[in-house]
Formats: structure tokens, C-alpha cells, sequence
């Protein structure tokens, strides 16, 4: 049976591994929109949490160390109102979603990948906190931000 509410919204952030972007999304929004959406974040795929995101996450006062890596098929029994795609893989992999559920594309960089060739830890440490910090401005927009993207 498929786990629905009438006043609050049930929101996925999606991505490829669910182990930074979503990760990051899904802290920021239960943090600063917990009184709209009951926040979920999952993956095509399951890489596990990125201890970096863990990291540059707690520096802005979000924990996500409590969070897992799931994969999409976890969450079958939620019925959701919106799924954001956060990276361009998830998008064009993204799952039908039964009811009700929109969904948006908001892409993000990958952080990772960004970091893959960075110099320093302070340089890939730059790449994590840019995004964050994106993702932080998005999640801020919310439900308004919901409206604007590829449905």
C-alpha cells in the first residue's frame, strides 16, 4: 500500500548513486523545509554516502552521516507528489513514478568527478562546496522551484 498524505508532500531528490547530490539535497530539505515535504533521496543506483558531502555538509550545520545510499526501488510503497532529478543520468534513467507524482530536472555538477584531477584537498574541497552551496539555493526556492525545469 502506497504511503500518501494530504497535507504534507512527499518529495524525492533522485541521482545516479545516491551518495552526495541527493544526499545534499535531501539534508538541506529536511532541514529547512520539513514543514512542507517529507524529503526522501535515492539513486538508479547505490554508490554509498561520499564522506566528503558528509563532511562539507556538517560544516554548514546539516547532518547527513545518519543517511544510506537507496535505490529507487526501495521507495515502490511512497506515493510522491515530486521527484527532482538531480543530475543528467538520473533524468534520462528515471523510473515512471505511479499517481501523481511530477517530475523536474534541476542538474547539478558532480562533485566527484569535479574533484577527480583538483590539486589539493582544498581544491576538490571547493568543487563539494560549490555545489553544495547551489543545491542549498535551490532547496531554499522550494515549493516555488518545483515549477520551474523539464516536467
Amino acid at each position: 500500500m502506497a504511503v500518501y498524505s494530504k497535507f504534507m508532500k512527499n518529495l524525492l531528490f533522485l541521482c545516479t548513486g545516491n551518495s552526495c547530490r541527493s544526499q545534499m539535497a535531501e539534508g538541506f530539505a529536511r532541514q529547512l523545509k520539513s514543514d512542507q515535504f517529507t524529503v526522501y533521496s535515492a539513486g538508479i543506483e547505490t554508490h554509498g554516502l561520499n564522506p566528503t558531502a558528509v563532511k562539507v555538509m556538517a560544516e554548514v550545520a546539516v547532518d547527513i552521516t545518519g543517511h544510506e545510499s537507496t535505490h529507487v526501488d526501495d521507495l515502490q510503497h511512497i506515493a510522491f507528489d515530486w521527484v527532482v532529478t538531480v543530475c543528467d543520468h538520473a533524468a534520462g534513467q528515471c523510473p515512471i513514478f505511479p499517481g501523481q507524482a511530477r517530475v523536474v530536472h534541476r542538474a547539478f555538477d558532480d562533485p566527484p568527478r569535479l574533484a577527480r584531477d583538483a590539486k589539493s584537498e582544498q581544491e576538490a574541497l571547493g568543487f563539494y562546496r560549490r555545489v553544495r552551496d547551489e543545491i542549498c539555493a535551490y532547496v531554499e526556492t522550494l515549493p516555488e522551484g518545483l515549477k520551474v525545469g523539464r516536467e
